[in-house]
């Protein structure tokens, strides 16, 4: 085993192993820490927490406990993976638990690579982009759990963190590995512990990672995965079988949305026109105990429909605000994480092996509901976002980050479902 990798959760972590696969590393995702030993034939593992959002000592716990089993199996790297965004609570937990892994490890230094240009994230004198606009001018700054409100990676750090942050600009990125590798250098001689990187295109993507070949940890979002598993190119086992085993099979399908992303609000009403939905009541999922029975009555009298029924929480920033106002920000969202829980272990009973699901906080509930150890890594539907089928049971999901993906995401998501 080559590169172990430690997500902070599961949309994140099919994100990254389904870029490891595609460039030549045969990759297995694994759902929490294993609590034994396991054999583990693969080039890398991922191994998904619910990290981010967590109290940060929750955080740190979690995030050494899988550091010491990739350890225990002989990972010769490490990779923290947070978002693209770098969104996390205002006292961690990307600082903290990149703190923890770095003193554990032996290491004094490592980088902050967020960025993925193929889906708009890009970093400019520090400055983390979303879709050309800086971050807390994006939709981010209205997420319910995780909001954003600066955009300079190198404040974001220092304000979590406990050593100092520097920059390896644009115009040093430009000139290839060997000056990026120099300029890690020089931070570290000026007392930085951590570097942002610049990155504007896959290009300098690929120099970053030539660069990091040396580093013990490395910390940032998916896109850097490319560029790191070329560096194990001579020591890759056979690729040929990994991405099959990931292909989803025909099956009773459903959609659960619980993102309030820009992205999944365009998804879910381009969806709206063309399939069955049902839109969650929060005040419902608060004060009803059998809520759930009604809606899950009606999502079983759809499963025959030419498309998969959708059942989403999926609101608009004025709405969003309005509810949180009204039932609070933390028991709204956690209303709707319990009643999706309930759902899809009703639904799980009732036969349904295929689950498209929007939102990092909802595939986390969906995934550990369905009590899936792990995953092979599928076919990708769109950047960043493959299908995946569990290791220990006849289930495949497709657990999608708020913003990835294009509109038509959830129809063009079945569309990898055959024999």
């Amino acid at each position: 085993m080559l590169l172990g990798v430690i997500a902070d959760d599961f949309t994140g972590a099919t994100d990254i192993a389904g870029f490891l696969v595609a460039n030549g590393m045969k990759t297995i995702q694994l759902n929490g820490v294993p609590q034994a030993q396991a054999a583990v034939e693969a080039d890398a593992v991922v191994i998904s927490l619910k990290s981010r959002s967590c109290p940060v000592n929750e955080a740190i716990e979690q995030s050494l406990s899988a550091l010491k089993w990739l350890q225990d199996q002989g990972c010769r790297q490490f990779y923290f993976k947070y978002c693209s965004t770098f969104d996390s609570t205002a006292e961690g937990n990307i600082g903290p638990v990149t703190d923890a892994l770095l003193d554990t490890l032996g290491e004094s230094f490592t980088i902050l690579c967020p960025s993925l240009p193929v889906n708009g994230r890009t970093v400019y004198q520090g400055h983390l982009f979303v879709q050309g606009s800086l971050l807390n001018e994006s939709g981010m700054r209205n997420h319910p759990v995780t909001p954003m409100k600066d955009a300079n990676l190198m404040r974001l750090m220092d304000a979590q963190a406990n050593g100092k942050t520097g920059l390896v600009a644009y115009h040093d990125i430009a000139q290839g590995a060997a000056q990026i590798a120099a300029r890690f250098e020089a931070l570290k001689q000026q007392g930085c512990r951590y570097a942002v990187v610049d990155t504007l295109d896959n290009t300098h993507l690929a120099s970053i990672g030539e660069a990091c070949r040396t580093l013990k940890l490395i910390t940032g979002g998916s896109g850097l995965a490319a560029g790191i598993a070329h560096n194990w190119t001579e020591s890759l086992s056979d690729q040929s079988e990994a991405m099959q085993a990931g292909q989803p099979a025909p099956g009773p399908t459903v959609i659960l949305s619980g993102s309030c992303s820009v992205m999944t609000n365009r998804q879910v009403a381009a969806y709206q026109s063309q399939a069955p939905h049902f839109a969650l009541d929060v005040q419902s999922c608060l004060s009803e105990p059998h809520y759930v029975d009604t809606v899950y009555d009606w999502v079983v009298s759809h499963l025959g429909s030419t498309l998969a029924p959708m059942v989403y929480a999926t609101a608009e920033p004025e709405i969003l605000h309005a509810i949180q106002a009204a039932y609070g920000a933390q028991a709204s969202s956690q209303a709707v994480e319990q009643f999706f829980h309930r759902l899809v272990q009703r639904l799980q009973q009732h036969g349904v092996t295929n689950f498209i699901v929007a939102g990092g906080e909802t595939s986390g509930v969906v995934t550990q509901s369905l009590n899936v150890k792990g995953f092979y890594i599928g076919p990708q539907i769109a950047p960043g976002v493959p299908w995946v089928k569990a290791t220990d049971q006849p289930l495949s999901l497709a657990l999608k980050s708020g913003n990835f993906g294009d509109e038509q995401f959830f129809t063009t998501a079945q569309g990898f479902i055959h024999d």
